[in-house]
């Protein structure tokens, strides 16, 4: 069964949004799914269409969302339909606290900015999303978010604390279940270029997949 993913890509632009589209539309379209991108944030109106899709992929930073479309995604979500997200879309609609208790987490900060070396270690090597993945090392924003404590966590990376006297285990990938939706997060991706490769690519892919329903396909992501 083709996989539909309903992926609306805007807001703040220094996260490349259309470009981040394109990259997940055409990963997600090398597994069989059927990829359908919009850049207006009224494709949260229509709360059927939510429904009928398997997946959705705001790659959306800062803007705004109201109650009424905030309602229809977390309806949707509840129902059936995945819930993907990629680093800015744990920075996307500050103001829509519903969006972000469905999400499972909420960006605060990134100290050292986009310059940042780090490693991100698998908490789950076991896995369908993370397995056969090791500890990789990336070059980009090291993103502080304020975390639901039932989410699953998938990878984490050693942040540190405010003083810098010492670190501890933020969460950098997770997934979670909202009523009978999948839900899955991953806060890389500042540039597409983050994710257009290597293990930050494959958790990714494997992540949305898994959120859209596609576990026959993670194994070849």
């Amino acid at each position: 069964m083709t996989a539909r993913v309903l992926v609306i890509a805007g807001g703040w632009t220094g996260h490349a949004p259309r470009r981040l589209a394109r990259l997940v539309s055409t990963a997600l379209e090398a597994h069989g799914c059927d990829v359908t991108v919009e850049t207006r944030l009224a494709a949260f109106d229509d709360a059927r269409r939510l429904r009928d899709a398997d997946l959705v992929v705001p790659l959306w930073t800062m803007g705004n969302l109201s109650w009424e479309r905030s309602e229809n995604l977390r309806d949707a979500i509840a129902a059936g339909t995945g819930l993907g997200g990629v680093h800015g879309s744990g920075d996307a609609f500050r103001s829509a606290t519903e969006y972000q208790f469905v999400l499972g987490g909420q960006f605060v900060a990134h100290p050292g900015g986009d310059q940042t070396d780090y490693e991100v270690e698998i908490a789950q090597p076991g896995h369908p999303i993370t397995r056969g993945l090791g500890a990789f090392r990336v070059r980009s924003e090291q993103y502080y978010l304020h975390v639901d404590p039932s989410i699953d966590v998938l990878a984490t990376t050693a942040f540190p604390t405010a003083d810098e006297s010492s670190t501890f285990a933020m969460p950098v990938a997770w997934t979670r279940t909202f009523g009978a939706g999948r839900v899955f997060y991953c806060s890389l991706g500042h540039t597409p270029a983050v994710v257009a490769d290597g293990p930050a690519h494959a958790l990714m892919v494997r992540g949305l997949l898994w959120a859209a329903g596609c576990e026959h396909a993670l194994a070849a992501a």
